[in-house]
């Protein structure tokens, strides 16, 4: 299993970053992208072509992590048309209407009442002389709104959703399959949660989004929270994410708060960063 960090910026793009996003490699048993915040679309590209998704997994409906989902979809429907085009002597306008929109589209899991958020977005923007580039959530994906709790499979990977306390609904998503566990927390303040998403696996990429634990209603991690969630569920390493800044001063500040609670390995997540995720024994609990 492999780890490519495409995003980790919260809130907006900044400094050439995109916002969350994340793609997580099976071998051939499984391709996810975990959140789709503004510039994964991009970022995705560079890395594996669109069309090779096997899943779309959405923590919660806040911009920053679903907003480029529609970008993704038109790029989908491209990835389609550009098939047809292949096929045939069409023009490249009219491959677009040549696509079958019964083939099935890559699964996007959402919260309950994400779709609507979604038909929304999409509703903002049509094309008249194209309406089949509308459809993005009706061909490009298959769209399945989640409660917290939920499980299913991609491929050979067990996925399933944990809640956890945020100002919007949030679930973080916890992956298993034969090669490794992954945990990724999306955006949350400490909950009970957290420790079935946690518990003894291979590598949790956690959000670090504060300098302190956050006690008020929203609903975000600092980076000693994500270490001790670490220590105290056996992970194997850990990986912060969710930065309002790329300033090394303060990175190293968020890796040294979480080393001085968990002795496994910490990595300080970046666009392009690549980390394998192996099946190992888990630390010892203290």
């Amino acid at each position: 299993m492999q780890l490519t960090v495409l995003g980790t910026r919260s809130g907006m793009p900044a400094e050439g970053q995109p916002s969350s996003g994340y793609l997580v490699e099976a071998g051939t048993a499984g391709r996810l992208l975990l959140d789709c915040g503004p510039g994964i679309t991009t970022a995705l590209s560079a890395v594996t072509p669109v069309e090779s998704l096997d899943a779309v997994v959405i923590s919660h409906m806040h911009a920053d992590h679903c907003y480029d989902l529609l970008p993704l979809g038109k790029a989908l429907l491209h990835a389609r048309a550009a098939r047809v085009l292949a096929e045939t002597t069409l023009e490249p306008m009219q491959a677009l209407t040549a696509l079958d929109a019964s083939a099935p589209g890559v699964p996007l899991y959402v919260p309950v009442g994400g779709r609507a958020v979604l038909d929304r977005l999409a509703a903002l923007f049509p094309v008249a002389t194209f309406p089949l580039l509308d459809r993005a959530f009706d061909i490009a994906f298959d769209v399945r709104e989640y409660e917290p709790g939920a499980a299913f499979t991609v491929g050979d990977c067990a996925v399933s959703l944990h809640p956890g306390r945020h100002t919007a609904p949030n679930c973080g998503a916890r992956i298993a399959s034969p090669l490794g566990t992954l945990s990724y927390t999306g955006d949350t303040g400490l909950a009970e949660g957290l420790r079935g998403l946690a518990d003894g696996v291979d590598l949790l990429l956690a959000e670090a989004t504060l300098d302190a634990t956050d006690h008020g209603p929203h609903g975000h991690l600092s980076a000693t929270d994500a270490g001790r969630i670490a220590a105290e569920n056996g992970v194997g390493e850990l990986v912060l994410t969710h930065f309002a800044t790329g300033d090394p001063a303060v990175l190293h500040r968020r890796r040294a708060a979480a080393a001085a609670v968990f002795t496994g390995p910490v990595h300080i997540a970046r666009p392009g960063l690549r980390l394998p995720v192996a099946a190992r024994a888990p630390l010892s609990r203290p």
